[in-house]
């Protein structure tokens, strides 16, 4: 049985399925179809930290089905902006596991990526598989992917 590893940078799609669906990404959805597929050894979903009652339950439930949630504190300066994003902890939890696994499965529409998986495609014993929404998913990451799944009405709640 194939064994997968799923990487989900939370912030990512729940903004992108937002903003262009309006409604929230379906996580059972996907494990369900993965799990149909092979077997999920590693996953995880990198969120921030705001404390709030929501987003606890939803990290909670994120448990529930199976991830590891890893959370970063969500920082927001003076002058307005804010900081929070994963993009190294996950570039650095897909190069530390790929060689565990025979799909790596990343969610995220985030073109910074796109050199992670040509690294990790030059294993021709990983598949690279990307979900993203396909409006707003760098055309680059979708190259980069050995499969790209784009987000549809079946991954949505």
């Amino acid at each position: 049985m194939p064994r997968i590893a799923v990487f989900a940078d939370v912030q990512n799609i729940y903004y992108t399925t937002r903003q262009a669906f309006g409604r929230q990404f379906n996580y059972r959805a996907l494990w369900q179809h993965l799990s149909e597929r092979g077997e999920i050894v590693h996953a995880m979903a990198y969120a921030t930290h705001r404390g709030d009652d929501g987003q606890t339950k939803f990290q909670d439930a994120l448990k529930h089905i199976g991830f590891t949630v890893k959370l970063k504190p969500y920082i927001q300066r003076s002058d307005g902006s804010s900081k929070g994003d994963w993009d190294v902890g996950i570039a650095v939890d897909v190069m530390t596991l790929a060689s565990q696994v025979d799909t790596v499965v990343l969610l995220s529409g985030d073109g910074d990526f796109d050199v992670l998986l040509e690294r990790i495609n030059v294993d021709p014993g990983v598949r690279t598989e990307v979900y993203g929404v396909e409006s707003l998913t760098a055309r680059s990451l979708i190259d980069s992917a050995s499969v790209y799944h784009p987000i549809g009405d079946d991954l949505l709640l």
